[in-house]
């Protein structure tokens, strides 16, 4: 199976909701964890990278697309 790819300021799909009903997260920190911060109620969250990795659905909006094209 192929690694999801994602970086710091990416919008990204989570399996499970947010509490406030919003399953979108925005990535703010990377490194060993991973804080997201919900798109919702602006809560964030520190997430170790291996959960973060089993949890996260989809990439919904990459900045990577703007940082790429030369």
């Amino acid at each position: 199976m192929e690694r999801k790819v994602f970086q710091l300021g990416d919008v990204v799909q989570m399996k499970k909701p947010h509490p406030c009903g919003t399953n979108e997260m925005e990535i703010i920190r990377m490194g060993m964890d991973i804080r997201i911060k919900c798109t919702g109620c602006q809560h964030s969250v520190l997430v170790p990278r291996a959960k973060f990795e089993k949890n996260l659905k989809k990439v919904l909006r990459s900045t990577a697309g703007s940082a790429d094209s030369n």
